[in-house]
């Protein structure tokens, strides 16, 4: 939240240097404040695990956020009950004619196949190119990171021939960037994914700036240069056993997959595992609600696509 300072005080100068975000009196005095309108575009399988992770983030904020929940089809699925997406999830023909302060847009396990060959790719597309007019910011994660840069950008992912999977250590490029306030120089995150775009074409697009890298997994946070698209590449929502449950059910499915990096203490895949990432977690989704939305949003939403 920002800092309320008066107007003359030698220390809002330094402080706006650092770009940290102080508001003065003026602007104090004329904010009008109401809750964020928050949708949820969920693509992965166990909906309520997703769910609850994506919360649970969105929680730790003093904003009030009501959130909607947003379906791709309506094809069963097997493992959230049909009951269940009914009765909270919407069709896009029921919000396409709405305006949003945020869209979040999961995940999904479709990381082998070509983004043409995604059954709903179409619904993909008509959504991200819907949300550039009807939300003030957009927050992309993983697949859906790799999807939008290919959309509407069209750099294309490389697909791996090998999973990256583990929690890796991440540097943060920019220090004086909102979305990385607070953040320390070194910080931990998830991935399981297998593709990657370069690290140079992405420092080459000259309308996107990458945030934070590691050197095994390459980019994490890629930000546009108007602040309305945030491709985050891992996956700062995971608890502490989702990598967990990922690798044992791959082991039962007979995938012979590689362990966890740096997530199973001495490499001993029945111990439990370490997490070493919830407090960046938090702090990216704070960030982004605040300084990306709450504080760009207009407080009439109807003004988004004027």
């Amino acid at each position: 939240m920002p800092v309320r300072v008066p107007d003359e005080l030698p220390a809002s100068t330094l402080l706006r240097a650092e770009n940290i975000f102080v508001m003065s009196e003026q602007r104090a005095a004329e904010q009008d404040i109401r809750p964020l309108k928050l949708l949820i575009l969920n693509l992965m399988p166990n909906k309520i695990e997703t769910e609850t992770q994506l919360l649970r983030l969105l929680g730790n904020t003093p904003l009030q956020v009501d959130v909607e929940l947003l379906r791709i089809h309506h094809r069963p699925s097997k493992h959230t009950p049909c009951d269940h997406m009914d009765a909270f999830y919407r069709d896009f023909e029921e919000v396409k004619d709405r305006n949003y302060d945020g869209l979040i847009i999961t995940g999904a396990p479709l990381g082998e196949l070509e983004f043409e060959e995604v059954v709903y790719w179409d619904e993909i597309r008509t959504i991200i190119d819907w949300s550039q007019q009807h939300a003030t910011s957009v927050l992309f994660l993983c697949w859906a990171a790799h999807a939008a840069l290919y959309h509407l950008y069209q750099i294309k992912r490389q697909l791996r021939s090998d999973k990256i999977s583990g929690v890796f250590q991440h540097q943060r490029v920019h220090q004086h960037v909102p979305l990385l306030r607070g953040f320390d120089d070194n910080f931990w995150v998830p991935h399981s994914r297998y593709a990657q775009v370069p690290l140079d074409w992405l420092y080459a697009h000259p309308e996107l700036q990458v945030l934070a890298h590691a050197n095994e997994a390459g980019a994490y946070l890629v930000l546009s240069n108007d602040n309305r698209n945030l491709f985050v590449t891992g996956h700062p929502e995971y608890t502490r056993t989702t990598l967990q449950d990922e690798y044992r059910r791959d082991l039962a499915a007979g995938l012979n997959p590689a362990l966890p990096q740096n997530y199973f203490p001495n490499d001993d895949d029945t111990a439990q595992p370490l997490a070493n990432w919830h407090a960046h977690g938090a702090l990216l989704l704070s960030n982004w609600l605040n300084y990306y939305v709450y504080q760009a949003t207009p407080y009439d939403l109807k003004a988004l696509n004027c």
